[in-house]
């Protein structure tokens, strides 16, 4: 394990689990690509209606062998990047019973949503034709709504035990400051975030009535009062300022935009891989390939918001507050601890990063 967390681990540990991403996510395209041109999607395709002779059922089958093949072939990369990267640098507390047990009830929760999102697709496939993008991306929008909703009573405790914050002077200024937003939450949550991991963290979870303020008790242990109060600001800032909905929208925008786009290129591509149909099983993995290809081409964009969305909250963490020095020393601890880099490549930062670097961070911060 690395003991030592200075700016060559640092860079290091970023270099390692960025390139094993990306080599996952080239992997995934060429797996795809390989499945259609060999004609091994047709052999499975094959297998699937022998299993089953009805439309849905087979492509259910069809699903699962694909999934299972996918997941097989890409532990490796996840057991690289989310066990031994994390133990080589400090930041796992996850033994390796624990750490399958996770990524096991992951794919179990998982697996029924894949599942759901084949069948929208594959239905609308049938029903709309070339139109399909639009039904799939109205029921993938609906969804998305009712998984944030259900999100915070319903999948996550199956990941982490939440229990409500003990009374006292913390629990009194998260409070505090929730009716100071004119926010109400229905709980102020403790979650066991140390029995994966070193790292801290915090959230402002749910809509309508499934609002809470989740905090990890790694945040709860090594932080002060002042600190966790400038976190939770942070955090109940994207709420006032409506990114939660906006990020909704700015996603569902995307999602409708990789899949129209999808649409004319699997298409267009059908004929050059000797598909017939646009509901033949064998050429699903086809459509698959282009829509992961275009949502990594839009990530970017959503990227962008989401860097936005981030400094407005930063700023309304210190003007809610009126602590900045806190804040500061909250974000100093939260890079030390989570081992983020403070200063990564212009290009790294617009392609991958959801949050702007700390350095920048801090800047603005300390230059309100």
């Amino acid at each position: 394990m690395t003991s030592r967390r200075g700016p060559g681990t640092i860079k290091s540990y970023h270099r390692s689990k960025l390139a094993t991403g990306v080599l996952s996510s080239v992997f995934v395209f060429l797996l795809l690509t390989v499945l259609v041109t060999s004609g091994l999607s047709r052999e499975l395709a094959d297998v699937a209606r022998t299993v089953s002779s009805h439309q849905i059922g087979a492509l259910i089958v069809f699903a699962l062998m694909l999934g299972g093949l996918q997941g097989v072939l890409t532990l490796p990369f996840g057991f690289w990047s989310g066990y031994v990267l994390e133990h080589r640098y400090g930041l796992s507390s996850q033994s390796l019973g624990r750490w399958a047990w996770e990524r096991a009830k992951g794919a179990a929760v998982g697996l029924p949503l894949g599942l759901g999102a084949a069948v929208i697709v594959y239905a609308s496939l049938e029903r709309f034709g070339m139109l399909w993008w639009l039904p799939a991306g109205a029921a993938f929008a609906l969804l998305s709504v009712v998984l944030a909703r259900l999100a915070p009573v319903v999948l996550l405790p199956i990941f982490y035990r939440l229990t409500p914050l003990e009374q006292g002077p913390l629990r009194d200024r998260v409070e505090a400051l929730c009716r100071t937003a004119g926010l109400t939450v229905r709980g102020v949550l403790r979650f066991d975030l140390s029995k994966n991991t070193h790292k801290a963290n915090a959230a402002f979870t749910g809509i309508g009535r499934s609002r809470r303020v989740l905090l990890g008790d790694t945040l709860l242990e090594g932080f002060t009062e002042e600190e966790i109060e400038t976190v939770v600001a942070h955090e109940l800032g994207h709420a006032v300022h409506g990114h939660i909905a906006r990020g909704m929208m700015t996603g569902i925008a995307l999602s409708l935009v990789t899949l129209a786009v999808s649409s004319v290129l699997y298409r267009w591509s059908l004929e050059a891989m000797g598909f017939a149909r646009l509901t033949d099983l064998a050429a699903l993995p086809l459509l698959v390939l282009w829509i992961a290809l275009l949502a990594t081409v839009t990530s970017p964009l959503g990227h962008l918001q989401t860097r936005s969305h981030e400094r407005q909250a930063d700023r309304y963490a210190v003007r809610m507050t009126g602590k900045k020095d806190a804040f500061v020393a909250a974000l100093r601890k939260l890079q030390t601890l989570n081992l983020a880099d403070p200063e990564p490549h212009p290009v790294v930062e617009a392609l991958f990063y959801s949050h702007p670097p700390m350095a920048k961070r801090i800047a603005l911060v300390e230059a309100l």
